[in-house]
């Protein structure tokens, strides 16, 4: 459809963008029916207003929720607690795919697998000091509210890797669905888990029955769920039966 005014066709990207969490300029262009020129001054005009965020060749959702610095000292200790309880989870694993998380970022520096891949910047830094050789790493846009790479580049690199285990979190966890706040990180999430033979998924009992905004995928792709004792006891009664192993910690 061809959107000749500029207020609806910067209304039609912006719905693109929080439906879909990226769109090249090429690929809208098309889609709207106008050149790549006039894109590029509309997502100038978006990023301005606080709708749109531009990266190469193209644009992303804007980032939503609490940055990562914040959310790496809020329950500090239950994510401690559970990432020791996950390294147990994974024990054996040859290859080990890690998310981009507070809780994750804590398992890095104690994961003994032959080859961790990630797109998490913290678990890049703890995995290269420590065991450079093990580590693969997808680059691609990065993403400040996770400090991670994600988009297209990322999950190129990543569909090409399998993993005995992946490793993720979530924003919240409800009995049906895994949900999160960044749609170009709920896509890295969805090739991680594809790309895996087993998928652990480590979340604080404050997200269990938690609300956020992007549905990243059904709760029935997780194998294992590690939380802590503040977990709502429908929801976990719910999850184990959909067939999902919990352990609880604390």
């Amino acid at each position: 459809m061809r959107y000749t005014g500029a207020p609806a066709r910067r209304d039609e990207i912006a719905r693109i963008l929080a439906t879909e969490g990226y769109v090249s300029s090429g690929d809208v262009a098309e889609r709207v029916g106008v050149s790549e020129m006039t894109i590029r001054r509309d997502l100038h005009q978006l990023e301005s207003e606080g709708r749109a965020r531009r990266v190469a060749g193209g644009a992303a959702a804007p980032s939503s929720g609490l940055p990562f610095e914040r959310r790496d000292v809020i329950d500090a200790a239950y994510k401690n607690l559970i990432a020791e309880a996950a390294i147990g989870e994974i024990a054996g694993a040859s290859s080990v795919a890690l998310d981009a998380g507070t809780t994750v970022a804590a398992m890095a520096p104690f994961v003994r697998a032959d080859m961790v891949i990630t797109h998490s910047l913290p678990v890049i830094s703890a995995v290269a000091g420590r065991r450079p050789d093990a580590l693969v790493v997808a680059g691609g846009h990065y993403q400040a509210d996770t400090r991670s790479f994600a988009g297209p580049l990322a999950e190129a690199t990543l569909a090409n890797v399998r993993t005995d285990v992946a490793v993720l979190s979530a924003t919240a966890v409800t009995a049906d669905a895994l949900w999160g706040a960044n749609a170009l990180d709920a896509a890295v999430k969805r090739v991680l888990a594809a790309q895996a033979a087993r998928v652990v998924l480590v979340a604080d009992g404050s997200k269990l029955g938690a609300w956020a905004p992007l549905r990243v995928a059904d709760s029935s792709l997780v194998d294992v769920l590690v939380t802590d004792a503040r977990a709502d006891e429908g929801v976990v009664a719910a999850l184990r039966g959909r067939g999902l192993i919990v352990r609880i910690v604390g």
